[in-house]
């Protein structure tokens, strides 16, 4: 079965980029979320996107109407029946996804393949709740979607395998560099890349060095674009902890488990850039190290 047409679940950070690069691909999008007013804050976080997109010649001008007219929004999942590819990018709790696909797998024929964009969560659990297993993959995308080429392709215990290229075909036709990876928590980077950044917040609780110290040594150490507390605060505390947390009750090693440090400043409401603050303070331009975290 070809995929022709996209359902995105959820118009947030994540859902709205990948409804832009599957519109910009050249699929017929449906986006859905709960409300009105989220899908309208969505879909206008996508046009911004196109609008930037062409203002940087990454998409030519007169595409961005052409591109448009492929999206279509909805606060109904019933209204994902049509499409070929549904996948979902809503919070990341297990009961509330299977919620959701629970409710897709009453609306949707049995061809449609299911795909979540989870970076953590288990792709078999999932699926054991839908009456598709087979037809069910991780599709893990990451942010911000337009301008990151990586896209984990996740095949559980109960993928079909031509279920499984299929989906790693449309990863690869969206211009994205799809990798393989199996059903372990964490997947490939979150299972690399979650320990380095728990990491980085203990040196700091134990006076390594200071936030700004730290995010130079490893940019300019390592040549990472970015050092860890620029990229905690780039992808959310909340987000970070929820994910620690579920690999940490997988594995239950020390080094997925969240400092006191990190749980703190999420409970406080320093989420990182969605919030204003976090290891740094978004207040100020350039941001400044946030003063009192220790």
């Amino acid at each position: 079965m070809a995929i022709r047409t996209i359902g995105v679940v959820g118009c947030g950070l994540m859902g709205s980029g990948i409804a832009q690069v599957a519109a910009e691909g050249g699929f017929p999008v449906v986006v859905c979320e709960v409300s009105e007013d989220l899908l309208e804050a969505g879909l206008r976080r996508i046009g911004s996107g196109l609008e930037k997109a062409a203002a940087k010649r990454k998409l030519p001008p007169e595409r961005v109407a052409e591109v448009r007219g492929r999206l279509t929004g909805t606060t109904r999942l019933a209204e994902l029946a049509g499409c070929d590819l549904v996948i979902e990018a809503v919070v990341e709790k297990l009961e509330t996804k299977r919620a959701v696909f629970a409710e897709l797998d009453r609306s949707c024929p049995k061809a449609t393949i299911f795909a979540s964009n989870t970076s953590s969560l288990s792709i078999t659990e999932m699926a054991a709740g839908t009456r598709r297993p087979e037809r069910f993959v991780g599709l893990h995308f990451f942010n911000p979607v337009p301008l990151m080429s990586l896209v984990e392709v996740v095949r559980s215990l109960l993928t079909e395998a031509a279920v499984y290229e299929e989906v790693v075909g449309f990863a690869r036709s969206l211009g994205k560099t799809p990798v393989r990876a199996s059903d372990r928590t964490g997947f490939i980077v979150n299972r690399l890349l979650v320990p380095y950044l728990l990491d980085a917040v203990r040196a700091l609780e134990a006076g390594a060095g200071s936030v700004s110290d730290v995010d130079a040594a490893m940019k300019l150490g390592c040549g990472h674009p970015m050092g860890p507390f620029t990229l905690l605060d780039f992808i959310g505390l909340d987000t970070t902890v929820l994910i620690a947390d579920v690999m940490f009750g997988d594995f239950r090693e020390t080094r997925y488990a969240p400092p006191p440090l990190l749980r703190r400043m999420v409970q406080a409401g320093l989420l990182g850039r969605k919030s204003g603050r976090g290891f740094y303070d978004y207040a100020q331009d350039p941001p400044v190290p946030s003063a009192g975290l220790l």
